[in-house]
C-alpha cells in the first residue's frame, strides 16, 4: 500500500472501525536510517493499534528499524516480503526475498532481539515459476524456525519480471487453496490471508479457515466497508458510523493539520471512495479532487462536497415521491 496508508489514511479508516489492525505504508530501512524518521513515523495516538511496515534485506538495518518502531511506540513491525515493485527487487527486499528464505529468518531473528513488540511477515505464496506449494511452505518453515509466529499472505505469487506492480495485484491467480492448507499444517502459526477479499462476507468465509484478514484495496478504494468491521468481526455492539458522521469527524484531523500547514490535497485521498454507490457520490469525488489543489483549500471544499452528496440525495427523493 505504498502512497495509499499514509497517516491521514489511518487517522480515517480509524473513525471508522475502532479495532481493526492499521498497517503503515511499506518503509525501507534506508529511508529510516538516512532520512528524516519523524517524516515517516510519524503519526496519530488515535491509530492505535498500527503496525510498522518494513522493506530491507540486512538484518542488522532491520533490527535498528525496528527498533525505532518500538521507541515510537508501534504496537508490530511488519517484515514486507511481498512487494514486487522493480525498485523493491534492485534494493534486494520485497518479495525478491523469497528465494532467500534463510535471509529473512536471519531479518526476523535479528528484528526480535532487538524488540519486545511482535515481529510479523507478509508475504506471497510464491514467485516466478514457483507455482508447487512445497516452496511455499518451505519458506513458511524456515521463517517460522527463525521464529516468527504470525505470517500475512498475499494468496497470488508475485511475478518478478515480466508483470507490472499492478499487474500483480491481479493477474497470478489467486491460491487461498494454499493458505488454508499451510494454516492446516502448521496450527501453532498465526495465519492471516490476503488478496482479491471486497466483502465482508468473504471475510468470514476466510476466517473459517485462517486466523485473520488483510483488506488492502477494497478498504481504500471503499472506505465504509470497515464501518462494519466492529460489528461484524469483533462482537461490538455500537451501530456503524454514518458516512456523514464520519466526514464530520475527519473534519477534525482535517483543521489540525490545515494549521501545520499541511495541504488538503494530502488530505482528501482517502474519502474520494467514502460515497461510492451513492447517489452524489461522482460530484462528491469531483467536488474533492477540482477543489483541494487550490493554494488556499480548506474546509469550504469539504463543506461543498457534502452538499454535492446532499443535493443528489434530496433530488433523488423529490423524484420517487412524484
Amino acid at each position: 500500500m505504498m502512497d495509499w496508508t499514509d497517516r491521514h489514511c489511518r487517522a480515517f479508516h480509524r473513525i471508522l472501525s475502532g479495532h481493526a489492525l492499521l498497517y503503515t505504508e511499506m518503509v525501507t530501512t534506508g529511508a529510516l536510517i538516512h532520512g528524516d524518521v519523524e517524516r515517516h513515523l510519524a503519526y496519530g495516538e488515535s491509530e492505535h493499534p498500527v503496525a510498522l511496515q518494513l522493506g530491507g534485506s540486512d538484518p542488522a538495518a532491520l533490527a535498528h528499524c525496528a527498533k525505532l518502531a518500538e521507541d515510537w511506540g508501534y504496537d508490530e513491525v511488519n517484515l514486507n516480503v511481498g512487494c514486487p515493485s522493480d525498485r523493491v527487487q534492485n534494493g534486494r527486499f520485497g518479495a525478491c526475498l523469497m528465494a532467500e528464505p534463510a535471509l529473512v529468518g536471519e531479518c526476523v531473528s535479528a528484528m526480535q532481539a532487538a524488540v519486545s513488540i511482535p515481529v510479523t511477515v507478509k508475504t506471497r505464496v510464491g514467485i516466478d515459476r514457483q507455482d508447487a506449494y512445497e516452496p511455499f511452505e518451505q519458506f513458511i518453515d524456515t521463517v517460522a524456525a527463525a521464529g516468527c509466529e504470525v505470517f500475512i499472505v498475499h494468496a497470488r505469487k508475485a511475478w518478478l519480471d515480466g508483470l507490472s506492480p499492478k499487474e500483480n495485484r491481479d493477474i497470478p491467480p489467486l491460491r487461498y487453496d494454499f493458505v488454508y492448507r499451510i494454516k492446516q499444517a502448521r496450527p501453532d502459526l498465526t495465519i492471516a490471508i490476503n488478496g482479491g477479499i471486497e466483502t465482508l462476507d468473504q471475510t468470514h468465509e476466510h476466517l473459517a479457515h485462517v486466523d485473520g484478514v488483510m483488506i488492502g484495496r477494497a478498504a481504500y478504494q471503499r472506505p465504509y466497508l470497515l464501518s462494519e468491521v466492529d460489528s461484524a468481526l469483533f462482537g461490538d455492539a455500537r451501530p456503524p458510523i454514518s458516512r456523514g458522521e464520519a466526514l464530520e469527524a475527519y473534519r477534525g484531523h482535517v483543521a489540525a493539520e490545515l494549521a501545520r500547514g499541511t495541504p488538503l490535497g494530502r488530505m482528501i485521498r482517502p474519502l474520494l471512495g467514502l460515497y461510492h454507490g451513492q447517489p452524489g457520490g461522482r460530484n462528491f469525488r469531483r467536488v474533492l479532487s477540482e477543489g483541494s489543489h487550490a493554494p488556499d483549500a480548506g474546509m469550504a471544499v469539504l463543506d461543498a462536497a457534502l452538499a454535492a452528496v446532499e443535493s443528489a440525495s434530496t433530488s433523488r427523493r423529490q423524484t420517487a415521491a412524484a
